[in-house]
């Protein structure tokens, strides 16, 4: 038994997985500026529904595009903590199976709230609902929609808050990575927490998680570019054994 988990750690290229899971870290980047920020912030504004609604009818492709942005991220989240298991477990594979299950969990809450933003074209589409609701109903409908979708939003992001925290705790426990990088990651995940539930008590509250992404961009760069210090990668695969 033993010499096959040897053999196993032998076959597995360090700076490879690595490399894959900064790819496809980053590749989430575009993806969710475009499912999450931009286009969302380009349609919908805040306290005027009228002005929502029209966007959405004149932009809908553009709306759709945002969904369809949204869903990808999140598969791409699932390969994502997949390869970061198979290269941070290493290091303890406890922590390392915490930071699965927390995003396991956060992924499917966020694409099943993509749900209200469906509800949102259906209502807009529907020929018995526009003749048969005046135009004030169809925008509180849409405009309720919005909301229920930005609270599970909030919802989804305390998860993928709690599994930068383990995640964190490897890299910053591994002597194959930067420390600073654990440290940046666990202020991206307490920003995250901080975020959401501020939200909840305070529905005006703009978020402060734009101060503290700084470990999402330069931990999946340092991945993609720099990769593992392999002999310390193989020393902790040695240890773990």
């Amino acid at each position: 038994m033993r010499s096959h988990k040897m053999a196993a750690k032998e076959n597995t290229n360090p700076n490879k997985t690595a490399r894959i899971a900064g790819l496809l870290y980053l590749s989430m980047v575009p993806l969710g500026f475009f499912g999450y920020s931009y286009i969302p912030t380009f349609l919908i504004i805040s306290g005027d529904a009228a002005s929502t609604v029209n966007n959405i009818i004149i932009h809908e492709w553009l709306f759709r595009l945002s969904i369809v942005c949204a869903l990808t991220v999140q598969v791409v989240n699932i390969l994502l903590v997949l390869v970061l298991y198979k290269l941070l477990n290493v290091v303890n594979k406890n922590y390392a199976l915490l930071m699965v299950v927390f995003l396991l969990v956060g992924t499917p809450i966020a694409m099943f709230n993509q749900v209200n933003l469906f509800s949102v074209l259906h209502i807009l589409n529907s020929a018995n609902f526009l003749s048969a609701t005046k135009v004030g109903q169809l925008h509180n409908q849409v405009m309720l929609s919005l909301d229920v979708f930005r609270y599970g939003a909030q919802i989804a992001a305390i998860f993928f808050g709690l599994w930068l925290l383990p995640m964190a705790y490897l890299v910053f426990k591994s002597s194959f990575l930067p420390k600073l990088l654990g440290v940046l990651l666990i202020i991206g995940g307490v920003g995250y927490l901080i975020d959401s539930f501020t939200i909840f008590l305070f529905p005006d509250f703009k978020g402060i998680v734009l101060f503290t992404f700084w470990g999402e961009i330069l931990f999946p760069l340092w991945l993609l570019i720099k990769g593992v210090n392999i002999e310390q990668w193989e020393k902790c695969s040695l240890e773990s054994s």
